[in-house]
């Protein structure tokens, strides 16, 4: 009988650690996590900026199987300029529409890893009710502890180029871009 009660615990104790690994779940931190995008303006006289100051979500990864999920909303109303003429501009139905697609998602599940680095992320984009094909490339991965918390963490910087028009936001082009650079600046502790 005894022999039985251990062989779990020997079997276990076999197996290489990655058969053991379990996803881990980690809730964005939004006062850490600004996307934000940079558009040609003026037929490319200059560059305009913009961020979202309003950011929710869940990463959950394992890194040793090289798979997980990523999910984050935006609230399309927190972009910011810097001006706020042009943002309520950006705000209208010309541009995001916030009064009728308050969020802008992004929910990915195909995760590409370079050992246990995060290198890409493939999922969807939904902006204006479109949901089309979106791939982030990760330039920046790391796991740890916070400095000061102590509290398990991951960040990232990751970025994507979209063109506008294909999720129905025409307006002011060319003279706004198509092209819209997008970028996330994630941090989020381990649940």
């Amino acid at each position: 009988m005894r022999k039985k009660n251990l062989a779990p615990l020997l079997l276990a104790a076999l197996l290489p650690v990655s058969a053991l690994a379990a996803p881990e779940s980690y809730t964005i931190d939004p006062n850490h996590t600004y996307p934000h995008f940079a558009v040609a303006h003026l037929g490319g006289m200059s560059t305009m900026h913009g961020r979202f100051d309003e950011t929710s979500g869940k990463i959950v990864m394992d890194r040793k199987a090289g798979t997980g999920s990523v999910e984050i909303t935006i609230k399309a109303a927190s972009l910011t300029t810097g001006h706020q003429k042009r943002d309520d501009h950006l705000r209208s139905p010309d541009f995001f529409n916030v009064a009728e697609f308050p969020t802008v998602t992004f929910k990915g599940n195909q995760l590409k890893f370079n050992g246990e680095n995060l290198t890409q992320v493939s999922g969807n984009l939904t902006l204006l009710g479109v949901s089309k094909p979106v791939t982030l490339t990760v330039d920046a991965f790391k796991c740890g502890s916070h400095p000061m918390t102590k509290k398990e963490m991951c960040g990232a910087d990751a970025r994507a180029q979209i063109k506008r028009s294909d999720f129905g936001m025409k307006y002011g082009i060319p003279g706004v871009g198509d092209e819209l650079k997008l970028t996330f600046e994630v941090e989020a502790y381990k649940d």
